[in-house]
């Protein structure tokens, strides 16, 4: 989500209602997965698709507000064949991204699933390492940590029921996929628009779900009816509507256009942490609302230890970005 922090921050003390904003920003984020398993008699990838067709839905015309604002120069830029490339490329981390991540809640645990999607810092730290580039002491001995934990976690698959290695596995390709979408997200948006970069790649990643849905799961593209748990706009129906459209409002606006909002006040190293977090407020929202089992004692003790590590790895990831001027 850093493709969202580029405010500037106040240094004035925060006002209350900034507090609300960010907690109520982290809990919608971190809400979605046990939203998702809430409507899991639908296909993965089609309920993935249905998320950010809504998505799409609703950034439409914030993105046309922003467009019609922009000069001929930026237009001309936003045109440019090397943009137009990066942009399908974010759609596409963002279709393996949300795709492997949803299909991942429904062959492990919600707390596992979290875990493994919210490692992505270390992700970077490993890509760092494969291509030679200098990783600060701190960054490294965080990774370490973490995929020690992730290990521990791994190796506890078979205490918990509805865990399983290759559910595990699809989590940790969420991460990794969405490296490329938030690497594009850092540059393009230095410069685009929030909608209007964000408005295509949601697009392209809906109909890449969807496509995905009609070959891949048997999804039809009949009218909302009685069968609209297979049909790839059955988030239409009102059996589904609400779900979607909270998934759609709440983590996919409220949230990021929440955190967005209060980065005037807070840093984006406040924000990183709170986000790290993300496993934790989503596994109690799960088992406060679905009543999700608690994990077993590998997925605490593990889970614990991969939280620690991407917290090294994102505070050391700041400090160097504040250090070089960025």
């Amino acid at each position: 989500m850093r493709e969202y922090m580029d405010g500037m921050v106040d240094k004035s003390k925060p006002p209350l209602y900034a507090w609300f904003v960010l907690a109520t920003s982290i809990i919608a984020v971190s809400s979605a997965g046990a939203v998702f398993q809430m409507i899991d008699s639908v296909p993965p990838l089609l309920r993935a698709s249905w998320r950010l067709q809504a998505t799409a839905l609703i950034l439409f015309p914030l993105a046309i507000v922003q467009f019609n604002q922009l000069d001929n120069d930026s237009i001309s830029r936003v045109f440019k064949k090397s943009n137009i490339a990066l942009i399908l490329f974010s759609g596409v981390c963002l279709w393996l991204h949300f795709g492997s991540w949803v299909w991942s809640l429904d062959h492990t645990t919600l707390p596992r699933s979290l875990l493994f999607v919210t490692s992505h810092p270390l992700v970077i730290v490993v890509g760092l390492w494969l291509i030679n580039k200098p990783v600060e002491r701190r960054s490294s001995q965080g990774a370490i940590i973490g995929f020690l934990g992730a290990a521990i976690i791994i190796a506890g698959v078979e205490s918990e029921g509805e865990a399983s290695l290759v559910g595990d596995l699809a989590a940790f390709l969420g991460a990794i996929t969405v490296v490329g979408y938030f690497t594009v997200g850092r540059l393009m948006r230095s410069w685009m628009p929030l909608f209007v970069y964000a408005f295509p790649v949601t697009l392209l990643a809906a109909i890449l779900l969807g496509i995905s849905s009609l070959v891949a799961e048997g999804t039809t593209i009949n009218g909302i009816d009685e069968s609209s748990s297979i049909a790839l706009f059955g988030w239409l129906s009102m059996a589904w509507l609400p779900y979607v459209a909270y998934l759609a409002i709440g983590p996919g606006l409220v949230g990021h256009t929440g955190i967005n909002g209060v980065l005037k006040w807070f840093s984006p190293l406040l924000i990183s942490v709170c986000l790290v977090m993300e496993p934790l407020i989503g596994s109690l929202i799960g088992y406060l609302f679905i009543s999700t089992e608690i994990p077993g004692w590998e997925t605490l003790f593990g889970g614990a230890l991969l939280i620690v590590g991407t917290l090294m790895v994102t505070t050391s990831q700041h400090s160097t970005s504040v250090m070089e001027g960025e």
